[in-house]
This record gives C-alpha cells, structure tokens and sequence, in this order.
C-alpha cells in the first residue's frame, strides 16, 4: 500500500513495508507470544539454574515489562529484595524491546544447559 503510493517497487518496497510494520508494532504479538512462552518455560527447567542466572533472568523480566526500576532500594535487612532490586537496577537504560529479546535468548540458553 505505502510502497504503490510513493512508486517504490522491489526490494526496496519490501523495505519500506517491513519499516512500516516494525514502526507501527505490527510484530511485537509475536515477540510477546515468545516472551510469554519463555516466561512458563523457565519455570519448567529440569535444574534449578544457578543464582546469578536466575536473577540474570530476573532482572531482565523486570525490564521488559516495567522498564527502569522505578522503586527505591529495600532496607539493609531485606537481603533478597536488595538482590533482587540489584539485578534489576543493573539493566537499566535497556530498553524494552531489548530486555525481551535477551530474556527470551537467556531461557533459550538456559533450557539448552539445563533441559526442559
């Protein structure tokens, strides 16, 4: 449809309907799908991963779905939310869209190593 109305033909049509599609979110059902998929996966795993790749995960959870942590750090004696608020401080400035697809390669990798 864009491509016709400004003359572009070929491979540049194909382009400028993929820009379209990327731009107007045309894709992101698929990667929520994926990310959705992940998210139950990871709860499957045969192993329980280590704990720096399970708040690796965490925090990239976190990202994806609420962005920058947006709370202040929990009090001294609250020794998980700390870590956990930690894992989630140290991805900020990732976006979205990022944080999505490196949870989604993370549970990929995780279910390779330790089986689903």
């Amino acid at each position: 449809m864009y491509a016709k109305q400004y003359g572009v033909k070929g491979e540049c049509a194909c382009r400028l309907i993929m820009l379209f599609a990327l731009k107007n979110g045309m894709f992101w059902n698929d990667t929520r799908a994926e990310f959705q998929k992940a998210a139950e996966e990871v709860k499957q795993l045969k192993t329980k991963p280590t704990d720096a790749e399970v708040l690796d995960i965490y925090g990239l959870y976190k990202q994806a779905t609420l962005g920058d942590v947006n709370t202040a750090r929990p009090g001294m004696f609250d020794f998980t939310g700390k870590t956990k608020w930690d894992a989630w401080d140290a991805k900020k400035g990732m976006s979205k869209d990022d944080a999505v697809k490196a949870y989604i390669a993370k549970v990929e990798e995780l279910k390779g190593k330790y089986g689903i």
